[in-house]
C-alpha cells in the first residue's frame, strides 16, 4: 500500500519505518524542515533503540521518503495516518488543533477514496468529529479510523513489529478490511486485532494507560505505608504479585512516573469524565500521588540533612530521562528533583547515558553535566539514583564512597542492595524500605 504518516515524533516515525520495513511505500510528512532534512540523511531526531538502523535500511531501499508537502503525498496515498501531538491544555483536555488542521488538509487534497487513521491519542468522540468535518470538506469518500498506539519508549520497534494486540475503531467495513490487510504481517503469531467502534477504541487507549498509572501510584502509597510501619516493600510486592489476579508487572514503587503518556492521559481522562458530569475521584488521587512521589527524594534529603540545610551542598544525580532506553524528559521525575534541589540552593552534577543534550537545553548552565557517572559523585554530599539504566545497577560502590564527601545514597528505584550498602558504610534510603 501507499501510506502517508503525518508527524515524525515517536509514534509517527516508528510507524512509518515499520510499515516501510514490511514492504509498503511510505511518505512521512512534517512541517519541521530541519527534521525532515535530517531524516532524509537517516538521522533520527530522538533516541530509540534500533530505530536509526531500521530507518537507514529503508531509506537506502527507497521504501520510505520524507516531505513537508502534505497535499502531494495525500493525492497518491491509500491510507493516511495522523500522528501529530495532542498536548495537554490548562484544563486537562487534549489540544486537538493540530490533528484537526491535518484532517482538514487531507479532506481538501484527497482525489480518491482513502482511509484516515487517527494514531494520535485523542478524547472520545474525536473520530466522529473528524469524520463529520472531513465529510463537509471532501469531494471523495473518506473513512476515519481510530487506531491507538501502545508503544513503550525504549521498546517501540519490538512493540510495533510484535504487538500484544491491535485496536481498530471503525464503522466502515471497507476501512476495516484495509486495516486488517495492513496489519496482517504483524499478527502472524496470533496476536489479536480488536475491531470496535471508534469511541471504544479511543477510550481503550486512555483506560489502559490510566490503569497502569493507577497500579504505580497505588504501590507508591503502599511503599509510604511500609516506611511508616517498618515493613519491607520488596517482600510485600513479591507476595502480592504471586496472586495471578494481580501479577508482577507495574508493582514497583519509585519516585514517580513520567513521559508523554501517563501524566497527560490520566489528566485527559479526568477531564473527559468531568466534561460528562463525572468526578473521577480515583484517577484524581492517582495524579496527586504521582505529583507527591516526584518530591519524595528531595524530602528524604531534607530529612537527612535538615530542612533549610541543602544550600551549597553538592548532589550527584544519575538518570535524567523519565525511564531507561529513551532521551525523553517529558514529566521526568529527575526534573522535579533537580528543580527542588536548585530552589534550596544546592549544586547539582548530573549524568544520563543519552538524555544529557536534551537536559542541557532545559537547564543550560544551572547544573553541571558530566560524561562519566563517577564524576557526578566526586565531592558529593549525596547521590540520587532516579532512572534505572542498566549501567547504574552494579557500580563500584567502593570507588563511589571514596569519591564522595559524605556516603549518602537515595535510591529512587530500589535497584541496589540496601543491606550490602549499609555494611559498606553508606546511609541508604530507598522507597518503602525500612530505614
Amino acid at each position: 500500500m501507499r501510506i502517508v504518516v503525518v508527524g515524525t515524533g515517536y509514534v509517527g516515525l516508528v510507524a512509518g519505518v515499520c510499515f516501510a520495513d514490511s514492504g509498503h511505500t511510505v511518505v512521512c510528512v512534517d512541517v519541521d524542515e530541519k527534521k525532515i532534512a535530517s531524516l532524509r540523511q537517516g538521522e533520527t531526531p530522538f533516541y530509540e533503540p534500533g530505530l536509526e538502523e531500521l530507518l537507514q535500511k529503508n531509506v537506502a531501499a527507497e521504501r520510505i521518503s520524507f516531505s513537508t508537502t502534505l497535499a502531494d503525498a495525500v493525492r497518491a496515498s491509500d491510507v493516511v495516518f495522523i500522528a501529530v501531538g495532542t498536548p495537554q491544555r490548562d484544563d486537562g483536555d487534549a489540544d486537538l488543533r493540530a490533528a484537526m488542521s491535518v484532517a482538514h488538509q487531507i479532506a481538501s487534497s484527497a482525489e480518491r477514496y482513502l482511509v484516515v487513521v487517527n494514531k494520535s491519542t485523542v478524547p472520545v468522540g474525536t473520530a466522529a468529529r473528524m469524520q463529520a468535518e472531513i465529510a463537509a470538506r471532501a469531494k471523495v469518500g473518506i473513512d476515519v479510523v481510530s487506531n491507538p498506539e501502545f508503544l513503550k519508549e525504549g521498546a517501540a520497534i519490538d512493540d510495533f513489529l510484535r504487538p500484544d494486540r491491535i485496536v481498530i475503531g471503525s464503522r466502515s467495513e471497507r476501512a476495516r478490511a484495509i486495516m486488517a490487510e495492513l496489519y496482517a504481517p504483524f499478527v502472524r503469531t496470533e496476536s489479536p486485532i480488536y475491531f470496535m467502534d471508534p469511541g471504544s477504541a479511543e477510550l481503550t487507549k486512555y483506560a489502559a494507560n490510566a490503569m497502569l498509572a493507577t497500579r504505580i501510584s497505588f504501590m507508591n502509597d503502599v511503599a509510604m505505608l511500609c516506611e511508616r510501619v517498618g515493613a519491607d516493600m520488596d517482600s510485600v510486592r513479591k507476595a502480592m504479585g504471586a496472586d495471578e489476579r494481580i501479577g508482577q508487572k507495574f508493582l514497583f514503587p519509585g519516585c514517580g512516573y513520567g513521559g508523554s503518556c501517563f501524566p497527560k492521559d490520566v489528566k485527559a481522562l479526568i477531564a473527559t469524565a468531568r466534561n460528562h458530569g463525572l468526578d473521577f475521584t480515583l484517577l484524581s488521587a492517582v495524579d496527586a500521588v504521582n505529583d507527591r512521589q516526584k518530591r519524595l527524594l528531595a524530602q528524604k534529603a531534607k530529612a537527612h540533612f535538615g530542612a533549610g540545610n541543602l544550600r551549597g551542598r553538592k548532589f550527584g544525580v544519575w538518570g535524567l530521562a523519565f525511564k531507561p532506553k529513551t532521551d525523553d524528559l517529558r514529566h521526568a521525575p529527575a526534573l522535579a528533583l533537580i528543580d527542588e534541589l536548585l530552589a534550596d540552593g544546592a549544586v547539582v552534577s548530573a549524568h544520563d547515558p543519552v538524555a544529557m543534550d536534551n537536559a542541557r537545553g532545559h537547564y543550560g548552565d544551572r547544573i553541571h553535566f558530566v560524561n562519566n557517572p563517577y564524576l557526578a559523585v566526586d565531592g558529593a554530599d549525596a547521590l540520587f539514583l532516579v532512572t534505572e539504566w542498566n549501567e547504574f545497577r552494579q557500580p563500584d560502590f567502593v570507588r563511589i564512597k571514596a569519591a564522595m564527601k559524605q556516603p549518602v545514597l537515595f535510591d529512587g528505584r530500589n535497584i541496589w542492595n540496601a543491606q550490602r550498602l549499609r555494611e559498606l558504610g553508606f546511609a541508604y534510603y530507598g522507597v518503602g524500605r525500612a530505614a
